[in-house]
């Protein structure tokens, strides 16, 4: 009888520790397999480091290059405010109708949004709906004080959403030959190109809408391009929207460009067929782009080019113009003379 108990007891032994090693076996190949999924980093460690946070590390911006769903040779972006929506309007039926598209051109308005009241918002949405060309900004809103920061918003987001070459940015007053553009931008190579009417002699502006108070860097501004209309490569936007949290802004968005490509080692071409000083210079069949146009104006002149091939029904010179002296100092850089478009 002892026999058998003891027997038994020692089966019973067997029979746990036999137990014991099945489970150790599944607990040991249980943490392989868990450590075979874990991302391996340097030297065939696991990584500490979750999927999300080696997301962020591969794509520092929200929108990724491999995003951008949209592409075009020239990217248009035209300032405009919530109540200017006859202007929008009036642009989209001459300067943007008479453009040629098959996928060179993407067009936007650029609109700040904060702090629009529920029937300005619900106005812009319809608009939107309608016609699919806003460029909204909600975190920004729509003031003079503003212009530079939405100057600066709006190129990060061209950089992150849009694949283009070149940029035109326009005003809602503004009025382009987008033909002439592109014909003249399609053998260029789009790098460190910075394309418009340059100024060089501008006073620092000490009172009034335009007063500097930050300013400390001279007593004239840096050499910019007017900002009625320039043109930038895409390269230089992608500078800007890298640089964006260094930039210091100024009352002026155009005078601001200015002094963020002053560093730089870029194309400056002043070409006077841009027509952006702060009044029209008049009226030439040269003419690229045109600022401080009226809706009358646009209405003449898209309605000139569709029946006479030509911009103006009579050239005329209400100031004259100059070629930019880049061998200079800026101060003599800009002496006016007949003969100059």
């Amino acid at each position: 009888m002892n026999v058998v108990r003891l027997v038994c007891r020692h089966k019973t032994a067997l029979g746990l520790a036999a137990l014991f090693i099945f489970a150790v076996v599944l607990l040991y190949l249980a943490k392989c397999t868990s450590e075979s999924l874990k991302p391996v980093g340097p030297r065939g460690l696991p990584h500490q480091q979750p999927p999300q946070s080696r997301h962020s590390q591969q794509q520092p911006h929200p929108v990724g290059p491999l995003e951008k769903s949209v592409s075009a040779f020239l990217a248009v972006l035209i300032v405009s405010g919530h109540k200017n929506a006859e202007r929008r309007s009036i642009i989209r039926s001459t300067w943007l109708s008479a453009a040629p598209r098959a996928g060179e051109l993407w067009c936007r308005f650029v609109l700040g949004t904060a702090g629009l009241s529920e029937e300005e918002a619900a106005s812009l949405e319809m608009e939107q709906q309608r016609h699919g060309d806003l460029l909204l900004l909600p975190e920004l809103r729509d003031s003079y004080e503003n212009l530079t920061a939405k100057l600066l918003h709006m190129y990060v987001w061209l950089d992150r959403h849009v694949h283009y070459k070149f940029v035109l940015k326009a005003d809602d007053d503004t009025f382009a030959r987008l033909d002439l553009l592109l014909d003249e931008l399609r053998p260029k190579e789009p790098r460190r190109l910075y394309w418009g009417f340059f100024s060089g002699r501008g006073r620092v502006k000490s009172a009034g809408k335009w007063k500097e108070s930050a300013w400390v860097l001279c007593d004239y501004y840096l050499p910019y391009a007017l900002g009625g209309g320039y043109v930038l490569s895409w390269d230089l936007v992608r500078y800007l929207s890298l640089s964006k949290d260094f930039l210091a802004h100024w009352q002026s968005e155009d005078v601001s460009l200015g002094v963020w490509l002053a560093p730089l080692e870029v194309n400056r071409v002043h070409d006077p067929r841009f027509d952006t000083e702060y009044k029209s210079r008049g009226c030439s069949n040269k003419y690229l782009v045109t600022h401080k146009q009226s809706i009358e104006d646009m209405l003449e002149k898209h309605q000139t080019l569709a029946k006479e091939g030509k911009l103006c029904k009579e050239e005329v010179k209400l100031r004259l113009s100059y070629v930019y002296d880049w061998g200079v100092p800026p101060s003599q850089c800009c002496q006016r003379k007949d003969g100059i478009p």
